[in-house]
């Protein structure tokens, strides 16, 4: 029999697994870009490559997102989350030493293809050992993927003007191989266990999320969110640079955006959890969105700052969204089978946001048409974030047959 202490200490163990982990989820995209310029000139790829670069963060997180549900049930979520980790550490390792431009591109495909998998089999990791505390452990991955994110967009540099580009992408590699350690502990502990709750097989599933408004709702909502962040990630230094800003003010907006996430990640999964209903929330988010888009706008360089900070904190349903998915299933593959098509398929649309903002504003000359985009963009997400945030659960609503939809229990 299992005693309390050991209990404990396996859930400590997990919880270390689930924030380290989180940390290595987003390295190998804010590593690269700040760099791209240097290692297209050392290398000697066109610019079109640094816009394929680009794009296969999302097309990554897409494809991995569709096929990691189907990766789980084979191996187990344990398992699965330290192939995760080794694929993202081999991956960064590996491509700081490559002297071509497809295998640079092959590397980073597998670093991002673990850190796909690894977005999609952390929740229902939470939800498996931690149901009791789904708010604060959410919380915690979250702003650890947040800090994945920011922490290398302000080093990149600094690092390759002291050892090189190479070290500089390179060295994020050592945070994957640290997050695959624990996971290699859990696992040996496990071993020769019989259970299927002991081995981390997760049951199987019987439903098919895309027959359910829940998966539809949650995958206009993460989509549409990521849609834009990526667009601004993207575009904020040229629109403000086409209002006058200097290069320098316009990264320093870009890492504000970015810093302004914390506060999302910080609130959303506790306003997610003590909310029945958090639609409130997504309306006074998507309000950000457009007082934002309206001053970037009209007038860039009024108050760049305010309209900054509120663009900022209008993808705070990206944290709303991740802890949706263990607050509107009741089972470990029910959360796994929503985060692999939430996932899939918002990066898979979120994919077509730069490039499509950029086109628009090449065809017409202005930012009109792309800042029209994205106001379509927020419709969308808050039709899908009405029917995410309603209080019920996938499993009622993802079989062939209907069947009538129950409130999700207390609590």
């Amino acid at each position: 029999m299992i005693s309390g202490v050991s209990l404990l200490r396996g859930r400590l163990l997990v919880f270390c697994a689930i924030a380290m982990s989180a940390l290595v989820l987003r390295l190998a995209v804010t590593s690269f870009s700040p760099l791209a310029s240097q290692i297209r000139e050392d290398i000697g790829f066109s610019p079109t490559v640094v816009g394929v670069f680009g794009m296969v963060p999302t097309a990554m997180f897409a494809l991995f997102g569709i096929a990691t549900p189907a990766l789980a049930r084979r191996w187990g979520l344990e398992r699965t989350a330290l192939v995760a980790m080794l694929m993202a550490g081999v991956g960064m390792a590996a491509r700081a030493f490559m002297d071509e431009t497809w295998s640079l591109l092959a590397l980073s495909a597998l670093a991002l293809g673990g850190m796909g998998i690894g977005n999609v089999v952390i929740p229902p990791l939470v939800k498996r050992y931690f149901s009791d505390r789904l708010a604060l452990v959410s919380s915690v991955y979250i702003v650890g993927v947040q800090l994945g994110t920011i922490a290398p967009a302000f080093a990149a540099v600094p690092l390759a003007d002291a050892y090189g580009w190479r070290v500089s992408i390179g060295v994020w590699a050592v945070f994957g191989f640290a997050a695959a350690m624990p996971w290699i502990v859990i696992l040996a502990r496990r071993r020769g266990a019989a259970a299927e709750e002991q081995t981390g097989e997760a049951p199987q599933v019987h439903g098919q999320v895309w027959r359910s408004p829940v998966g539809w709702g949650m995958a206009g909502m993460f989509g549409m969110t990521s849609l834009v962040t990526y667009s601004m990630f993207t575009w904020i230094p040229d629109i403000l640079g086409d209002a006058g800003a200097s290069p320098a003010f316009g990264g320093a907006m870009v890492g504000l955006f970015s810093l302004m996430g914390l506060v999302g990640a910080f609130g959303g999964p506790t306003m997610c959890a003590r909310m029945n209903n958090p639609f409130p929330a997504v309306l006074a988010c998507a309000a950000c969105m457009l007082v934002g888009f309206a001053g970037l706008w009209i007038a860039p360089m009024s108050v760049p700052i305010l309209w900054i900070v509120l663009l900022g904190l209008g993808p705070s349903t990206f944290p709303m969204a991740l802890t949706l998915i263990n607050l509107r299933t009741r089972t470990q593959a029910g959360s796994s089978a929503l985060s692999g098509f939430t996932q899939g398929v918002g990066y898979a649309v979120a994919c077509a946001g730069p490039l499509l903002f950029g086109v628009l504003h090449d065809a017409t000359s202005g930012w009109t048409a792309s800042f029209a985009l994205l106001t379509l963009a927020v419709v969308v997400l808050v039709t899908g974030g009405y029917q995410a945030c309603r209080p019920r659960a996938l499993e009622d609503s993802w079989h062939k047959s209907d069947t009538p939809e129950k409130d999700l229990a207390a609590r």
